[in-house]
């Protein structure tokens, strides 16, 4: 059951499936089965799991009266009121109950614990960064994205010190690492607040870019080449420009796949 290749419409997701990754028995295995998980009947059920069927009840009906109920707007709201359940423990308790979340069995479950992290008011920069590494190098592909969304407000706010402290992370081993830098750091972005100041100077982020210009990985090409697309929307000249240096300094494969891929819209509006 858990190599599974997954339902290609929520629809045809078996009924056991869906039940049991709305109990956080299971991960989900495609963006299907991800975006079909009912995270209040989960927190429920993770909740009562926990021992908290007390509290379950008063955030429960904050969160079912509630306008927007889509899953992007929900984690985030989820995650809050977890942390508002911890604030009320001892440290220790926290701590505790924190890497219960963080190492659930359901990727859905690790989501929120990325989002407390990206929340937590109290941490710096660095103790965020530090705390995220975990969830930007989650095996499930859901956590993963969720990690740099979960810290995106945090980067906007402190863009100059984010890129110097990324650029340990371009050149980490783990693939997702790498990715994760970039993904953190696009100027538009994908269900994220835009980053204003790399829309309107990409060039910013050049120390992030350059060194993965020939990156082996097919998940940090694409990453960097549509970070690269983002930016031609506003600086096209500018893409292109940075396109023909790779280029020129290297003709590898994978600079060539980044390049095509970075200036598909401008090749659009020729």
């Amino acid at each position: 059951m858990e190599h599974r290749k997954g339902a290609r419409r929520v629809t045809e997701i078996p009924v056991e499936i869906v039940e049991l990754l709305n109990k956080g028995y299971l991960q989900s295995v495609n963006l299907t089965e991800w975006l079909a998980v009912d995270h209040l009947v989960l927190l429920e059920n993770v909740l009562n799991e926990l021992g908290f069927e007390q509290e379950a009840k008063p955030i429960l009906q904050r969160l079912n009266a509630l306008s927007e109920k889509k899953i992007m707007k929900l984690i985030p709201v989820i995650s809050r009121e977890w942390q508002l359940l911890f604030d009320c423990k001892s440290e220790l308790e926290r701590s505790r109950l924190f890497a219960v979340l963080a190492h659930h069995k359901s990727d859905s479950v690790r989501c929120w614990a990325a989002y407390i992290v990206g929340q937590n008011h109290q941490w710096s920069l660095v103790q965020k960064l530090t705390a995220i590494r975990p969830f930007a190098a989650d095996g499930h592909f859901g956590v993963r994205e969720i990690s740099w969304m979960a810290l995106r407000e945090s980067v906007i706010a402190e863009l100059d010190a984010s890129i110097e402290l990324l650029k340990a992370w371009i050149h980490d081993q783990d693939a997702n690492i790498r990715r994760f830098a970039i993904e953190l750091t696009r100027p538009h972005g994908v269900w994220a607040k835009h980053i204003t100041a790399l829309k309107e100077n990409p060039a910013i982020a050049l120390p992030l870019l350059e060194p993965l210009n020939s990156d082996p990985a097919k998940y940090v090409q694409d990453s960097v080449s549509n970070w690269l697309n983002d930016a031609s929307k506003s600086h096209p000249a500018w893409v292109q420009q940075i396109c023909d240096d790779w280029l020129y300094l290297s003709g590898t494969k994978e600079t060539k796949r980044i390049v095509t891929r970075a200036t598909r819209s401008i090749t659009d509006q020729k």
